[in-house]
């Protein structure tokens, strides 16, 4: 107590200017009009300023809960759509054909949303790590696509992690066909761009032009068929003479990859025993 009390012996000339200068700031902005005005406009605008700035940290955190949300909603409206593309059919009416996820059958193929929590583009062998694993009923040899497009294959599993197979891989080929015609070949990434692959041994007497659809062939166990992989960008002879070469520009831009969805087809497993007995 006593050192307290020669603290404010000693320091007293300090409180009282302080204690002063306290007062006077309050008479000031109490009785005068115009300062007051000044401090409260001053004062709530670098209020607002920082709720601001508060604000949108806070929106930008809440991004990855708000895709997931939509990502729901995404898959809800398709199988939506693919009901009543179906419920049209059995009524013998007419319904848009499109070359996309959206035509999955609900029995034929149950679809899975993970995020990508890492992935590569610049080298020879690429792989996408999903947020996804055997305990979200993922497994080894599923297709894996995005809003635009083919994206890889599931190569191997943990139970709660995903490793894909991109598309960008030397391992990876994938049977394509040019969209509204028979005629295949398999997609092979040569590396180098990411925006660009090759579909090989495409028969000479395939018909196609520049600019056409290329989508999956469902000639696999993995994708069905029309799911989008590319469009047709330029075109050569292959080394045999014997088949076409087509550069496809992807549809999917690897280099923002984000919310993917993993699809599963229903008696895959069976398929795959079966043609394993030959």
């Amino acid at each position: 107590m006593r050192n307290l009390l020669n603290f404010l012996l000693k320091y007293n000339y300090w409180f009282l200017f302080l204690l002063l200068e306290v007062t006077s700031f309050v008479l000031l902005f109490r009785f005068n009009r115009y300062p007051s005005s000044v401090f409260f406009t001053s004062s709530n605008a670098a209020v607002g300023h920082i709720y601001g700035i508060s604000g949108g940290i806070k929106s930008y955190f809440h991004l990855r809960s708000v895709n997931s949300e939509l990502l729901d909603r995404n898959v809800m409206l398709e199988q939506r759509l693919i009901a009543l593309e179906k419920e049209l059919t059995m009524q013998g009416m007419d319904s848009t054909h499109l070359s996309s996820l959206e035509r999955l059958a609900p029995d034929d193929y149950r679809v899975y949303k993970a995020m990508v929590i890492k992935n590569s583009l610049n080298l020879r062998d690429n792989y996408i790590t999903l947020d996804k694993g055997t305990a979200d009923g993922l497994r080894p040899e599923m297709g894996v696509v995005d809003a635009c497009g083919v994206v890889g294959i599931v190569y191997k599993t943990s139970p709660h992690f995903s490793l894909v197979i991109s598309l960008l891989n030397s391992k990876s080929s994938l049977s394509c066909k040019i969209a509204g015609s028979g005629y295949f070949g398999y997609l092979k990434w040569e590396g180098g761009d990411s925006r660009y692959a090759y579909l090989k041994d495409l028969p000479r007497h395939a018909q196609f032009n520049l600019g056409d659809t290329v989508v999956t062939s469902g000639y696999s166990t993995v994708f069905p068929d029309g799911v989008m992989v590319g469009t047709v960008d330029d075109m050569q002879d292959s080394h045999d003479g014997l088949s076409y070469l087509l550069k496809i520009k992807l549809a999917t831009d690897f280099g923002k990859v984000s919310a993917v969805r993993v699809i599963e087809r229903v008696g895959q497993e069976e398929q795959r025993s079966l043609e394993q007995q030959k």
